[in-house]
């Protein structure tokens, strides 16, 4: 019998003998390695902290002691140790387990962590909390990445922290990777401490935290031994680990960036499992890459900014073709909106390219430095939508909503590849104001979008389809799936669709000709539904005081988890079957 079978829980873990621990990382790691290669998920950042996943919850108390991963990626292997291996399987998938910590799970995930750089913040919340209700024993520990770590909000917490006296141990797993590799002055600050040339200060000590490190994150042994050293020490504490992302898989090591989420492969071999891309239009994030890189080697003026997903929205080709003019700023998404902003001051033309949840992270100051400013800042916004099985903390269902009461902003929705391209080539011959480009994660619909470039008129719309009683008001890609449900109706002549494309401005002249002229006006959109596109068409109507059958199709208010994208657009009844029968039904009702 394996050592993983008999642990249930902590406290199976910690009647093991500590000389049986390598043992069981290894098998951990193989537990881990089997259900993702076939279930698809998050697997170098767990890899890569095994040891310390077993070495944490070996001595101290959890779930009394508090202990926050940051971010969740990591925290595979702690899941499976706290009463969760036998539904490991079902991770990230539709009414499963969440790929992140997540509270009301389990008692052993003390915080929510799918958003990176909070860890520390949380962590000292707790540890005062304990502190004022006179509870001077409990141990508080946060597992931060060195990426992580570099976030301005890690920061504020590392400063505040280090002025108290809260019982608090931050772990440094520093692996010189997130998911893209780390950046930045505090990168090559790690680096030096770990070779050993580092000045004579210690940046930590200097934030009046007890320094311990750095050490070899896979010595089980010294890991333990340090641990119960820092139990002992009150205060604030950091312990810096030197860990390999990817850790017992070949391939995953070799190849960090691809391994951070490979899908499916072989789990003997590592290698990839093949996936069918023959005649399959690219990705949305492809074509901004490739569209950025070709505009700019143009116009020396433009400049392109991710903050740290240069990957993921593909800004990598520009990063490879023109890396003097495309910045990964790392996890700091308040610091790549101001320093858009700025660059936009000096007649630059940055594109800001983030991910739609990401985004609300600098909200204030896409408010204060760019719209307040009226800054001609381009943000390109990946993901929006659902975005699939990384559930609630990732879905970019807000943005419409949280953008279109800012005053100043033009917010787009291309309904395909070409539109996007179209929009990036006329934001980049000079707006007077900033604008929002967003997109979804994955593919398009066009095989062939490399098209000569055609200038967009802001605020206009496209009649897709002339119908007669009923019309569709689509934005964004979600379009594609009206036109095909369109085709398969049964008196598809009484239904017509329109391509918004503009949120914000709307197209007011045509919208008010599509009220006049149809009985039944329905709008879908791949966000939420209080405050977003359907909720302007609203506003409109009740502005001009035209009295129409309104149905607004979104995401209801509540939070979306995990699942396939397919799972959950049927979920929330935005998906090809629920819009094919709404329709019919309506046609029914006017005949």
């Amino acid at each position: 019998m394996s050592l993983l079978d008999q642990i249930n829980s902590p406290k199976d873990l910690r009647l093991l003998k500590q000389v049986e621990l390598p043992r069981l990382a290894k098998e951990l790691r193989e537990f881990i390695i089997d259900i993702v290669a076939t279930k698809e998920g998050h697997l170098g950042a767990s890899l890569g902290v095994v040891e310390i996943t077993i070495a944490l919850h070996y001595v101290f108390n959890t779930p009394d002691d508090r202990l926050i991963w940051d971010v969740g990626h990591q925290a595979y292997g702690h899941k499976i140790l706290t009463g969760r291996k036998e539904i490991f399987d079902t991770n990230r998938q539709l009414n499963g387990i969440s790929g992140f910590p997540k509270r009301s799970e389990s008692n052993y995930d003390s915080f929510g962590t799918g958003h990176s750089s909070t860890s520390i913040s949380a962590i000292l919340g707790m540890a005062i909390a304990s502190s004022l209700k006179g509870d001077t024993n409990k141990q508080h520990i946060a597992v931060i990445g060195d990426a992580s770590i570099a976030s301005g909000m890690a920061f504020e917490g590392l400063n505040h922290a280090g002025a108290t006296d809260a019982n608090l141990l931050v772990i440094l797993n520093d692996n010189a990777i997130g998911i893209d590799p780390s950046v930045g002055a505090l990168k090559k600050y790690l680096t030096n401490v770990k070779k050993g040339t580092a000045k004579d200060e210690n940046i930590f000590e200097c934030l009046n935290f007890h320094y311990a490190g750095p050490i070899d994150g896979h010595d089980i042994d010294e890991v333990i031994k340090t641990l119960k050293e820092l139990k002992a020490i009150k205060g604030p504490k950091l312990l810096h680990l030197i860990t390999t992302k990817g850790k017992g898989l070949k391939k995953a090591e070799e190849n960090q960036v691809t391994y951070h989420a490979p899908g499916k492969f072989d789990k003997k071999t590592g290698d990839l499992l093949p996936k069918s891309t023959l005649n399959q239009p690219d990705k949305y994030q492809d074509v901004f890459g490739h569209t950025i890189v070709e505009l700019a080697k143009k116009n020396e003026r433009i400049i392109g900014i991710t903050p740290a997903m240069p990957t993921g929205s593909s800004l990598k080709y520009m990063m490879e073709q023109i890396p003097d003019r495309a910045f990964d700023v790392g996890i700091a998404e308040q610091h790549a909106v101001t320093m858009a902003a700025a660059m936009a001051t000096e007649g630059l033309i940055p594109f800001c390219t983030i991910y739609s949840t990401f985004l609300q992270r600098a909200y204030d100051q896409v408010i204060h430095d760019v719209a307040i400013q009226n800054l001609p800042v381009i943000f390109c916004l990946d993901r929006s939508g659902l975005v699939g099985q990384d559930g609630a903390t990732h879905h970019g269902v807000y943005d419409i909503a949280y953008l279109r009461c800012i005053p100043n902003l033009i917010i787009y929705a291309p309904m395909n590849e070409l539109e996007l391209r179209n929009i990036m080539y006329t934001a980049q011959l000079g707006l007077d104001q900033p604008i929002v480009i967003r997109y979804p994660r994955g593919r398009g619909v066009l095989p062939k979008w490399n098209l000569p470039f055609q200038k967009i008129e802001i605020g206009t719309s496209k009649e897709l389809k002339t119908g007669t009683k009923i019309v569709v008001l689509s934005i964004g890609h979600i379009g594609n799936m009206v036109a095909d449900v369109i085709k398969e109706l049964n008196h598809p002549i009484e239904v017509g669709h329109y391509n918004m494309q503009f949120i914000k401005p709307l197209d007011e002249l045509n919208l008010l000709n599509i009220l006049q002229n149809y009985s039944h006006i329905i709008t879908i959109e791949d966000g939420c539904k209080i405050g977003g596109f359907g909720s302007s068409i609203v506003e409109f109507a009740n502005n001009k005081e035209i009295n129409k059958t309104i149905t607004v199709l979104g995401i209801n208010d509540e939070f979306i988890e995990h699942g396939t994208t397919q799972e959950l657009y049927k979920l929330s009844k935005i998906d090809h079957l629920f819009l094919k029968l709404q329709l019919n039904e309506f046609i029914n009702a006017h005949k």
